[in-house]
């Protein structure tokens, strides 16, 4: 049976377009979410959500129905900076459509999904699709600071764990289910200041980083790999030293790595790899993970390592059988199903909590944090069906289970 949802999806292609380019002219960023909750909160209640509320930390969560199966729809709302605006042909929170794609700081990266979540339930209710289903969509803050941080706790402090959560990551209208974890690394070793003038005075640890450098890149080489997920990596992304003076020999010098994990890593042993360099272990160097800490708009402030773990609901899952379906009979196309590179929210519902997590969103992660940040437009209306079918798709599922 060939739903006809995308139908009238299309014939709100303007509005959901026009929604899009507000959430993109209200910049948002980690802990600074609080003008965009404001706007998602009166879009919810014009929609007719039947319960809106913010949380301690700053998330905003719409609820629709009162059934006995639970899913939540989950778009992050906070956007990373714009770096150097000559960059950008335009201004980055004065969203342009071109060529039939909106153009700007978050519509793909994950502001493409808010509109088409917040537009897609609504329109769920509105078709009387939401029966035997309680529908929560949260508009969750500081992830791209420190993903899953606040998703955590609105599962752990505010919502009913649900059966399932849907993120709204970029995924190019195919059906996700997973991605490698990470854990941000620093690797610092300790010299001794003197003057410059005199450097055989002191001991530069700069100088000791060279060697550990060179084998962090050859480590990258030999890490594991998964079929579906692709290989562990470990990335150097910013090196610094503390010194005195531009006229002083430093006394600390530390590196930042990025080690992704992929099936068959843990954070243990991706340590315990990074320790055991010979180079590093020569000169003593101090090895941990980095700890996040942020006050969010609310006043509200959470803490946590920052370690994401690896996470892959099964393909049989019924929620991306569920997802499967829905692209078939509401979008008329065969999706593809797969991983996202980059990292998502679902570190904290599956990596963390082991709620089964998929991932259907507008947009192609391949631009986020671009300066060519998008969403096409036909990939938003598609998104919007999918959101609107979808619950009722994966409800009959699990009845059937």
């Amino acid at each position: 049976m060939r739903s006809q949802t995308r139908d009238i999806a299309s014939d709100r292609e303007a509005d959901v377009v026009d929604l899009l380019r507000e959430l993109v002219h209200t910049p948002s960023p980690s802990a600074g979410e609080g003008d965009v909750v404001a706007l998602i909160t009166e879009r919810m209640d014009a929609l007719g959500y039947d319960e809106v509320v913010v949380d301690g930390h700053g998330s905003v969560v719409g609820r629709i129905g009162t059934g006995p199966t639970s899913i939540l729809f989950d778009s992050h709302i906070d956007h990373v900076g714009v770096g150097d605006r000559g960059e950008w042909l335009n201004d980055p929170f004065e969203p342009v459509l071109d060529g039939g794609v909106v153009y700007g700081r978050g519509a793909c990266d994950d502001k493409g999904g808010m509109a088409a979540m917040l537009m897609g339930a609504a329109l769920a209710k509105e078709l009387d699709a939401l029966d035997g289903v309680t529908l929560y969509v949260v508009g969750s803050v500081q992830e791209e600071d420190c993903d899953g941080l606040a998703l955590e706790h609105l599962l752990l402090h505010t919502l009913p764990r649900p059966d399932l959560v849907v993120l709204g990551e970029p995924t190019r209208g195919q059906v996700y289910r997973g991605h490698r974890g990470r854990i941000d690394v620093l690797v610092r070793t300790r010299g001794s200041s003197c003057h410059a003038s005199a450097p055989g005075r002191g001991r530069n640890p700069v100088y000791e980083l060279a060697p550990i450098v060179a084998e962090i890149r050859e480590l990258n080489d030999r890490l594991a790999h998964h079929d579906e997920l692709g290989p562990g990596t470990i990335a150097l992304t910013k090196i610094e030293c503390e010194t005195p003076s531009l006229n002083a020999v430093p006394s600390t010098a530390t590196i930042y790595l990025d080690r992704r994990m992929t099936v068959g890593e843990t954070a243990e042993t991706a340590l315990e790899e990074i320790r055991a360099l010979p180079s590093l272990r020569a000169v003593g160097a101090e090895v941990e993970v980095i700890s996040y800490e942020a006050e969010s708009f609310t006043g509200s402030t959470l803490a946590a390592d920052r370690h994401f773990p690896t996470w892959l609901t099964p393909a049989d899952h019924a929620g991306v059988q569920a997802a499967v379906t829905t692209v078939e009979r509401t979008l008329h196309r065969a999706p593809e199903v797969g991983c996202w590179t980059f990292s998502t929210n679902g570190v904290a519902s599956m990596g963390k909590l082991g709620i089964p997590t998929i991932g259907f969103g507008p947009g192609d992660e391949v631009h986020a944090h671009s300066v060519a940040d998008q969403c096409p437009v036909a990939e938003l209306v598609d998104a919007v069906a999918f959101y609107a079918d979808f619950p009722a798709v994966y409800a009959s599922s699990a009845l059937s289970a």
